[in-house]
């Protein structure tokens, strides 16, 4: 058998059950174990410790000064035990933790704020940390280790090779207009290079949709003009709201602004994919698989 060299829960069980009933037949009963292999474990962790913990004279057991000392540390331990164990317990079944996430400002201001809700209200002691960027960015707080999850716009190239993504959304994007131009809004299509001589609102740098656009629209032979540039999506579409140009934006983001209008672009459009992504060298939590089975529930009923 191998030799003991290190204290063990199990030994500072049955030292406490001594401890306290005064008696090894007693204390085995009480721990549920044969009586002579209680009185090993104490041995064992008397002799890790090098000193007696029990005075046995005459049957009676008391603590020697050494027992004394370790009775309220091997309290501590095990009630720390006890209450880690709790904890995990607790957090293996979704009744507390945390969940890191991250959304593109288009998602956040479209489907994320629901999904959020649906797994607030199914897990209410999970604590949600959220962050709101663009997709690079996301990705590279995943590849930190700041955020267990992110929904993140997959680039023409693809997903950076240490993400697992997971498509969950394929959308149209569309050509937004102020409500007020009859005009262009009552038009059922409208091809990209319509646009031409129409002033663009257009978003900052390094945001998904900017490069979209930016590149559609090279791709028929003609630079954007652009009006107002630098926004993120609640402000764009705001400005396209205040008359300010067009812009080319997911369809999603249209819900509940009357204000606005989403022109479908002719054959073949545009389109962009939206995927769940986490570190591939990371195995994901209970917390997080959760949110994945809440998302996916969701956009089902979409």
């Amino acid at each position: 058998m191998e030799k003991v060299d290190r204290l063990t829960l199990q030994q500072l069980r049955y030292f406490l059950a001594v401890a306290d009933t005064k008696h090894f037949t007693r204390a085995a009963e009480q721990a549920g174990v044969a009586q002579p292999s209680l009185s090993k474990q104490v041995q064992s962790l008397e002799t890790e410790l090098g000193t007696p913990l029990f005075s046995r004279v005459r049957g009676n057991v008391t603590l020697t000064p050494a027992g004394e000392a370790l009775l309220p540390i091997a309290r501590r331990i095990l009630a720390d035990v006890d209450t880690a164990r709790h904890e995990v317990a607790e957090l293996v079944g979704l009744r507390r933790g945390r969940l890191r996430v991250g959304a593109t400002p288009s998602l956040c201001a479209s489907v994320f704020a629901d999904v959020l809700s649906r797994y607030h209200s199914a897990y209410p002691g999970i604590r949600l940390l959220v962050e709101e960027g663009g997709s690079r960015d996301l990705s590279r707080s995943l590849l930190r280790g700041d955020l267990d999850l992110a929904l993140i716009i997959v680039p023409p190239e693809g997903p950076d090779p240490a993400l697992t993504t997971r498509v969950v959304l394929r959308e149209d994007l569309l050509v937004a207009s102020a409500a007020s131009l009859p005009a262009l809004v009552n038009r059922p299509t409208i091809r990209l290079i319509d646009l031409r001589d129409r002033s663009m609102v257009m978003f900052r740098q390094g945001y998904d949709l900017r490069e979209t656009t930016i590149q559609a629209c090279r791709g028929v032979g003609y630079e954007p003009r652009m009006s107002v540039e630098g926004g993120e999506m609640d402000a764009v579409l705001r400005f396209v709201e205040a008359g300010l140009g067009v812009a080319i934006v997911p369809s999603m983001v249209l819900a509940n602004r009357p204000a606005l209008r989403g022109i479908p672009i002719a054959p073949p459009g545009l389109s962009r994919t939206v995927a769940l992504a986490q570190r591939t060298d990371v195995p994901p939590t209970n917390a997080a698989r959760a949110f994945s089975d809440v998302l996916m529930a969701y956009l089902r009923t979409l």
